[in-house]
């Protein structure tokens, strides 16, 4: 990280997160971000390279931050992630760049990886819900003609669900009986799921987790580098 004024990278970090959270609130609330936030915040951004004491370096450090721009819009193009979510960390590292109050090594994709760790909870979540469920002895494959296999993947993937909200359906129908569809649908373009008693993922917006990871990256570093090299 720069040495950089410490008013400099408090300002940074607090607006960093006040994007954040106001995005995620947006998200949570109507499944979308307006384009203002990303412009008012870009344009915030473009104002404090002038508190920079050295524009040289500080820009070197934004041009490195800002290898994850090409990333992240290649992942919106595929349907991993939606536009806003895009938008949102290219944002942000031009807002807060390479920033953290560790010691500790970061790179242009901590925030997103830490993201991803975060995002790995929720099946880890789905399974322990599922299998509490069969415990009970809840028949929550009920109509399916299935692989043991892909009833274990449905289980880490999501669940079923009476009224779903926000989530896209994991199951078709084949004459009489159902099957799981684990297609990879773009993140923009697929409408949610409405069917009652369905399997379903949860759409869960990313800019939450991207959120967590920013968070995590401010005050822990880097989860899967301290892993990799302790």
């Amino acid at each position: 990280m720069n040495e950089i004024p410490l008013d400099v990278t408090v300002i940074r970090i607090v607006s960093a997160i006040c994007m954040l959270s106001l995005a995620s609130i947006f998200d949570m609330w109507k499944r979308e971000v307006h384009d203002i936030l990303w412009i008012a915040f870009v344009f915030e951004a473009g104002l404090l390279i002038f508190l920079e004491p050295n524009t040289y370096e500080f820009l070197l450090t934004l041009g490195i931050s800002l290898i994850i721009a090409p990333i992240v819009i290649l992942f919106w193009r595929i349907g991993f992630f939606g536009g806003a979510d895009a938008f949102c960390i290219i944002v942000l590292s031009s807002l807060a760049p390479l920033l953290t109050i560790t010691h500790t090594m970061i790179s242009p994709l901590t925030t997103l990886t830490n993201a991803a760790v975060l995002s790995a909870i929720l099946p880890l979540l789905n399974a322990g819900y599922n299998g509490f469920l069969l415990i009970r002895h809840k028949n929550i494959f009920d109509g399916f003609d299935e692989s043991r296999k892909k009833k274990i993947i449905a289980m880490f993937l999501g669940r079923r669900v009476k009224n779903p909200k926000f989530g896209f359906s994991i199951e078709r129908k084949i004459k009489n009986f159902k099957k799981f569809d684990f297609t990879l649908h773009h993140a923009e373009n697929f409408e949610f799921c409405n069917m009652p008693d369905t399997w379903i993922t949860q759409a869960m917006p990313y800019i939450l987790y991207i959120t967590g990871g920013f968070i995590i990256q401010i005050f822990y570093g880097d989860i899967l580098l301290k892993f990799l090299i302790g």
